[in-house]
């Protein structure tokens, strides 16, 4: 599960880790980027790479109603490759969706515990996503979603599930534009190896998609 994150990052930061031409149309910082907002995502045109604001939470192609996108935040990436609404942009509609950490919940008896996470080594970093365009007349919607897999050692104490932070060195073999196989995809993100990560506990002002702002990020006194 990844339902929450950051990217605090200036623009020039942005355009120069990523290796971007363009300015970021839109682009605005986040403390507490939720489901449903609009996510800072990079795809590869087939000539260069591009940068845009997507919608958090896929809504296929062919959706009827794209509400549907509120249930399609994630999606497993062990078995994405297999369903009908992730297959195709596994395929050749891959992404990079740009972050600086992640929020998860850590059980504490009866409680939920928020707890903020990024890479040990480096600042600004990409999970792997999946995008898609819907359409309704003149209407157009680019969508996307966050690929995650089983915890890892460290993110085990924390929660089950965790977003696929691509290295560095892969950020661009996914956005390629070349066709792959579903069955390509799924073990490329298969292969992926995880990297070091640190985290923090950060108090529960986070909890609500509707706060924002530093006190997001501020560690749990006593932390």
């Amino acid at each position: 599960m990844c339902g929450r994150y950051t990217l605090l990052a200036e623009e020039a930061e942005i355009m120069k880790e990523f290796g971007l031409e363009h300015p970021l149309k839109n682009y605005e910082p986040g403390y507490n980027i939720a489901p449903g907002q609009k996510v800072l995502a990079i795809i590869h045109s087939g000539e260069e790479k591009r940068a845009g604001m997507m919608s958090w939470g896929l809504v296929p192609s062919w959706a009827k109603d794209p509400k549907i996108g509120y249930k399609m935040i994630n999606a497993r990436s062990e078995t994405a490759h297999e369903k009908p609404s992730f297959k195709t942009p596994m395929a050749k509609k891959r992404c990079l969706i740009i972050a600086d950490s992640f929020y998860e919940w850590k059980k504490i008896g009866d409680r939920k515990q928020p707890v903020r996470i990024s890479p040990a080594n480096r600042k600004l970093f990409a999970f792997a996503g999946l995008w898609d365009k819907w359409t309704d007349g003149e209407v157009e919607r680019f969508t996307c979603t966050i690929l995650t897999k089983e915890a890892n050692a460290f993110m085990s104490d924390i929660h089950h599930r965790m977003p696929v932070i691509l290295p560095k060195d892969k950020q661009e073999e996914w956005i390629q534009p070349v066709r792959w196989s579903p069955d390509q995809a799924h073990h490329f993100i298969d292969e992926v190896q995880m990297e070091e990560l640190e985290a923090y506990e950060v108090g529960t002002y986070v909890n609500s998609a509707k706060n924002s702002g530093p006190e997001c990020i501020k560690p749990l006194a006593g932390a």
